[in-house]
């Protein structure tokens, strides 16, 4: 009971309110301002630019490379829109393989299991990524940089991209195929590509029946590159073995949402 009281007294002291740019009415704090700086979950809508500037707002800084959360067209002529599109792609690189690091040898669940010392290693083996087909969606920045990790696993690495890298072709490192070829031949999926109506649920149903059993989705880049429905019907029937995912579809509503303690409640 003390514990709960605790928890509870020190949520009202700690939890702060967020403050969006999905409202008109938030973008007022930007009065006076020459700019703002927002994140991949900030809606930067016509409305909303139309506020800014009326309220002296010159520019819209994304730390982010994606921009698909700004309505670029309403701000063509109104206010400039800058984004970082080498955004740390090692980062990004090296966190993707080491989800699939983590996923594939169920790091999480021994840690767990031994904290309870318990040493058995049963369901934690996993496979070994070397002689594996890896295909990698979008070779950006990002997407060169986990291509050069997986190469260094000694995997088979297949690549797509509406824009083929010639330094990639060169390389021999990668070979680029057609989506279907790429879905159908690979162990391992990963996403690097950005988030446009054209690749808006990028692996659907459709996608995932293409799969081999068992493949491995990783997603670093925006969630609503997978169809999160489809995703977890695909988990059930084992058709997908793992989901590495740092990005969720449905997101958005939970981004700005201090959870913290809440299950006190």
């Amino acid at each position: 009971r003390k514990l709960y009281e605790a928890a509870l007294e020190y949520h009202k002291l700690f939890r702060k309110p967020t403050l969006t740019w999905t409202a008109e009415d938030t973008a007022a704090l930007a009065r006076g301002c020459d700019g703002v700086c927002v994140f991949v979950n900030d809606e930067v809508s016509a409305p909303v630019i139309d506020r800014l500037r009326e309220e002296g707002c010159k520019l819209i800084a994304l730390r982010c490379a994606g921009f698909n959360n700004v309505d670029v067209k309403a701000t063509f002529g109104k206010i400039h829109v800058l984004r970082v599109p080498a955004y740390s792609p090692y980062a990004v690189a090296e966190h993707a393989m080491a989800l699939l690091l983590a996923s594939n040898r169920k790091t999480h669940k021994a840690y767990i299991r031994s904290k309870e010392f318990n040493f058995s290693l049963a369901g934690l083996t996993g496979f070994d990524l070397h002689g594996k087909t890896v295909g990698v969606i979008g070779t950006g920045k990002i997407g060169k940089v986990f291509i050069n990790i997986c190469h260094g696993f000694g995997m088979n690495i297949l690549a797509y991209d509406k824009f083929p890298s010639q330094e990639i072709e060169n390389s021999g490192v990668a070979r680029y195929v057609s989506l279907d070829e790429l879905l159908k031949s690979s162990d391992i999926i990963s996403l690097h590509c950005p988030l446009t109506e054209e690749t808006h649920h990028l692996i659907d149903e459709q996608a995932i029946q293409k799969c081999k059993s068992g493949v491995v989705i990783i997603n670093t880049s925006r969630g609503a590159l997978v169809d999160a429905d489809a995703l977890l019907a695909g988990i059930k029937t084992r058709k997908i073995g793992a989901a590495c995912l740092d990005v969720y579809e449905e997101e958005a509503e939970w981004f700005f949402e201090d959870l913290l303690l809440s299950f006190y409640y």
